[in-house]
């Protein structure tokens, strides 16, 4: 079989493969609004996040 892979380097190859760079952004994107959720949750910084929106 193959290496062990993570997700992300998954998506890495995936972009340097098919060249397609034009969804690095919209990764990008999705990475940040999950940590912005996960630290919405159970955080102090929870009030600035949800005055964001």
């Amino acid at each position: 079989m193959g290496k062990n892979r993570t997700m992300l380097g998954e998506a890495w190859e995936f972009l340097k493969v098919r060249k397609a760079w034009w969804l690095a952004p919209i990764l990008i994107l999705l990475i940040i609004v999950g940590a912005l959720i996960i630290f919405g949750q159970s955080s102090a910084l929870s009030p600035f996040i949800y005055a964001l929106f």
